[in-house]
């Protein structure tokens, strides 16, 4: 690269991005999540123990 190139590269700095939601939408999505996974291994809990 030349470096007129790359001098306008880095004039031009970095494009941001907005989030969808906001950040602690994440975080309670994450744990909703991890609550679901938590009640399906409770609904499959003692299935070995049956006859």
């Amino acid at each position: 690269m030349t470096l007129t190139t790359l001098a306008t590269v880095a004039a031009e700095g970095e494009q941001l991005r907005e989030l969808p939601i906001p950040p602690v939408a994440f975080g309670l999505l994450a744990l909703a999540g991890f609550g679901l996974l938590l009640l399906v291994t409770f609904a499959f809990r003692s299935v070995s123990t049956r006859h």
